[in-house]
């Protein structure tokens, strides 16, 4: 699973630059908060840095929770791109189990969007690991509000839903077209979504350091009281935990499951910008970066800014908020994820960025701090 790594003055990437944001990178696993991280930059389709720390072997993978969001949004950008879908497509044409409860009017937009009203559907390990009791639950799910009038986060359930379209459209398990028609064409070698249980013996556990802020602490810096522990929902520290066991890695989340290394975050982003093996349409960088819903995000108190799939990091001081860079530009896309991992790509630079941890931070100012910092570094390496 080696990655090669190029001069980063070819990529038109300044060294010393790279190696201050391996420095910011050292502090947290220095000082303890996380055991160990890694961290990729690419550049014309190529890697430029690619370094593991902290108590964790060289090129070992780590979980990467939400960011493998954006693995999904790619491959339904291909099937939309043979014409096999389409994004204002009903999901009930696809999937007749789940037009029940008032869910036949959403889009598959929707779904990519976090607009369709069903955010907290609930979807247990031992459900979600057959697909016959996930299609029952999902004739089960209600709607929690109208869809496409507001944005409220899905951290698992829309992707299940996704996972289960890109089945009935392309007859293969939705796992499998990842690594297929994604992953293995790009040279992803890391990647993987649903590892079986012998093959995680690289992958570093998850671990619990810090102290969650409460709401007076969060109000001390933002001005307001939020409670965190309601807000955060299902993404509980016992459920991430959870991906601490080889069988729940096996099941695949496809809103959160994905087993890989910070290069092949970097690699794919860079994938994305430049499509050399022709997975997509020419229009794929406009459905990354093209803002489509753009509701307040309760969470982070800013307009969601989501496109097809992902977020976009838009003007300062918005952009930090969702957890990007100072220095990127506004067209900046990518997806963030629990314990603070991070992959980005700016299609004015051409940089992208990936950023994996085994250390939940719940001290989250620190860890989104933590993100800011990373990525504004990662900006800054552009030569001038």
């Amino acid at each position: 699973m080696d990655y090669e790594v190029h001069d980063p003055s070819a990529l038109g990437l300044d060294p010393v630059r790279l190696r201050t944001l391996v420095e910011r990178a050292h502090r947290e696993v220095d000082s303890g908060t996380v055991p160990s991280c890694q961290l990729a930059i690419g550049r014309n389709g190529k890697l430029a840095l690619f370094e593991t720390l902290g108590a964790a072997a060289p090129g070992s993978r780590y979980v990467m929770f939400s960011c493998t969001k954006g693995f999904i949004a790619g491959a339904v950008w291909l099937l939309a791109g043979e014409g096999k879908l389409s994004f204002d497509q009903m999901v009930v044409e696809l999937i007749p189990e789940f037009g029940t409860n008032g869910k036949e009017v959403i889009t598959i937009e929707q779904l990519l969007t976090h607009t369709s009203g069903f955010p907290w559907a609930p979807m247990n390990n031992d459900t979600a690991s057959r697909r016959d009791s996930r299609l029952e639950r999902f004739a089960q799910w209600r709607l929690n509000w109208e869809p496409g009038t507001r944005f409220e986060y899905h951290p698992t359930s829309a992707h299940w839903v996704l996972a289960e379209i890109i089945e009935r459209v392309s007859g293969t398990d939705y796992r499998r077209f990842v690594e297929d028609r994604i992953t293995r064409p790009l040279g992803l070698s890391a990647f993987q979504l649903g590892p079986a249980v012998g093959e995680q013996d690289d992958v570093n556990d998850l671990v619990l350091t810090g102290v969650l802020p409460t709401p007076e602490d969060i109000e001390a810096v933002m001005g307001y009281k939020l409670d965190l522990a309601e807000l955060l929902g299902e993404v509980t520290d016992e459920a991430l935990l959870q991906f601490n066991r080889p069988e729940v890695r096996s099941i695949g989340v496809p809103g959160a499951g994905g087993v890989a290394t910070a290069a092949d975050l970097a690699l794919y982003c860079q994938g994305v910008l430049h499509d050399p093996v022709g997975l997509w349409p020419p229009e794929h960088v406009q459905w990354a970066a093209e803002v489509r819903a753009d509701f307040p995000d309760p969470l982070r108190g800013n307009p969601a800014h989501r496109s097809l799939g992902l977020m976009v990091a838009g003007d300062p001081p918005d952009a930090q908020l969702r957890g990007f860079g100072y220095g990127v530009s506004p067209h900046t896309f990518g997806h963030d994820g629990a314990a603070g991992q991070i992959a980005w790509a700016d299609p004015d630079s051409g940089v992208s960025f990936g950023y994996l941890t085994n250390g939940r931070d719940r001290e989250i100012i620190r860890e989104a701090k933590r993100t800011i910092g990373l990525s504004s570094r990662a900006a800054a390496c552009l030569v001038e």
